[in-house]
């Protein structure tokens, strides 16, 4: 699927890992209006490469959320389970620019010998096997990010909300690219899927806004058509903090049993 060079393409994109909460009903209901105001097309993607998470029966709950909401998409609905070449396709056309390598650290490896930390607030990656080539099994492939920046002029660039937002990308260290365990990656994978589906406008919430740095490094580096990003304000919990499947926020399905509609849910996160 891709773009037609005329009507504007817009996604919503979550991960079968859990139940959809309210923060996945802001962003989908969001994309959907946009989409729908602008005359344009609204796709639903599965991003299911983490293999161990997924569940069928999350997915079939995001089906179930979305058109209780009112949503519809086209179809077929692009799962990135179906897609893992694609993803190995622009691996290899990293690695033939040289630029990325195995690693073989684990978390705590990284944790001792770091002194600093990336825009997530992570242990920022100390380059301990910079320069030790693709050779081994079961490692990680990260991104030479000194390398990549200086690729791109040592900064990347992006239209926000119609403004031109410049940011370096070297914050973020030698990320992986390539998962031990799946192969690759969200940051491949998304940019992946945005251009091969023609995806003009990515609408997703305010805790995605510094990762948008790596995946327009990437775009560059591959590319790949650069998208309009827009990045929204998290819906929170009483404690002010982001809504998360991990601290099992209310899932749609149970305020659905509570007896909440489709029009109290957009009351709820402010697009009524």
């Amino acid at each position: 699927m891709s773009g037609d060079g005329t009507r504007k393409i817009f996604r919503f994109a979550p991960s079968p890992n859990g139940y959809l909460h309210l923060g996945h009903a802001f962003s989908a209901l969001l994309d959907f209006d946009l989409a729908r105001r602008e005359g344009g097309r609204f796709l639903l993607r599965i991003e299911d490469i983490d293999a161990g998470r997924a569940r069928p029966q999350f997915e079939a709950a995001i089906y179930e959320d979305l058109a209780w909401l009112g949503l519809s998409w086209e179809e077929p609905v692009r799962r990135q389970s179906e897609h893992l070449e694609d993803y190995a396709a622009a691996l290899a056309e990293l690695d033939a620019l040289g630029l990325l390598y195995s690693c073989v650290c684990s978390r705590a490896d990284i944790a001792r010998s770091s002194t600093g930390r990336d825009l997530d607030g992570a242990p920022l990656y100390p380059g301990t096997c910079r320069g030790k080539g693709l050779a081994r099994a079961g490692a990680n492939l990260r991104l030479d990010m000194a390398k990549a920046a200086a690729l791109v002029g040592g900064e990347v660039s992006w239209r926000e909300h119609g403004k031109v937002i410049v940011a370096p990308p070297q914050d973020w260290g030698d990320v992986v690219l390539g998962r031990k365990d799946i192969g690759t990656s969200y940051h491949i994978a998304v940019v992946v899927d945005d251009a091969l589906q023609g995806v003009t406008d990515v609408v997703r919430g305010r805790d995605l806004f510094e990762a948008t740095r790596i995946q327009r490094l990437l775009q560059e580096l591959l590319g790949l058509p650069a998208p309009a990003y827009r990045h929204h304000a998290m819906v929170l919990d009483e404690d002010g903090r982001k809504l998360a499947k991990s601290r099992l926020s209310k899932p749609l399905r149970e305020l659905r049993a509570e007896g909440a509609t489709p029009a109290d849910v957009r009351a709820m996160v402010g697009l009524a």
